[in-house]
């Protein structure tokens, strides 16, 4: 007998869609294009960045044949930013450090903007919108505009977990940057479980819970938690407005029969 399947995308498939995020690698060694999928891929040189799919870069990394540059924001100190935004907002379950712009959307500084979605064609035309991991979010940047605040892609705990397990040389202190993904991840879901009373109202179709700038890992590991809490809340609701409907239905049954027995009382007492 086969086990049912977990409601909703399970975290090995989640960490399987971040492998398509683009990140940057220097090759060591000279490559000859490929024709993938996703798209072609350019002719790789030594010491010549170029941007591929994460699980092309990362078997290149463990064939030794080029070294991973890590995102703007997988070192020490955007990390600490991060955390101090996320801890300085601990109290507040919505107050999550916000995500990086789409295409077409202001910067973090230039929010008060209107933002407006830029469409890309696909090669036969037809119009559509990149979404992660379809986004370079994840490319090393050599310039960042001044009094940009650092930002957490779509999958930044699979990203940074993958490259801590597999290119860990290749980057700034990677045992600090892995105690700061841990930090972040506790703080975040904690602020997730936090809001049970959002989820009362949610389960009286009241309400919603609000999850901008939460990463794919983070929603997938709260979905068994805020469904198996929606689901909860709304069996108790339905045994209280069942109750209620009872007594209600007691009450009037009680109520009808004292006063028939008052009216029969009047009657032989006349």
């Amino acid at each position: 007998m086969a086990f049912p399947l977990p409601r909703g995308i399970t975290p090995p498939e989640i960490a399987f869609l971040a492998e398509m995020e683009m990140v940057t690698i220097v090759p060591r060694q000279h490559l000859e294009g490929l024709e993938l999928l996703g798209g072609p891929v350019e002719r790789l040189i030594p010491a010549r960045r170029t941007s591929l799919p994460l699980w092309l870069a990362l078997l290149l990394k463990r064939q030794r044949r080029a070294h991973i540059l890590p995102p703007p924001w997988l070192h020490p100190e955007p990390l600490s930013l991060i955390l101090d935004i996320e801890t300085q907002h601990h109290d507040h379950q919505n107050a999550f450090s916000p995500p990086p712009p789409l295409p077409g959307q202001p910067a973090l500084r230039d929010r008060g903007q209107r933002a407006v979605a830029i469409p890309r064609h696909t090669p036969d035309g037809d119009r559509y919108f990149p979404s992660s991991p379809f986004l370079p979010q994840n490319v090393a940047q050599d310039y960042i505009p001044p009094g940009e605040p650092p930002c957490l892609p779509f999958h930044w705990l699979e990203v940074g977990n993958m490259l801590l397990e597999a290119a860990s040389d290749d980057l700034v202190d990677p045992d600090q940057i892995r105690r700061m993904l841990k930090e972040l991840r506790e703080v975040r879901m904690a602020k997730v479980r936090s809001g049970v009373d959002v989820l009362d109202a949610a389960a009286t179709g009241g309400g919603g819970v609000a999850l901008t700038g939460v990463g794919a890992m983070e929603v997938g590991e709260a979905r068994g938690f805020v469904t198996g809490v929606v689901d909860g809340l709304r069996k108790i609701g339905a045994s209280k407005e069942q109750a209620r409907r009872e007594q209600m239905a007691e009450e009037m049954a009680n109520g009808g029969y004292d006063a028939t027995q008052d009216d029969d009382d009047d009657e032989m007492e006349f």
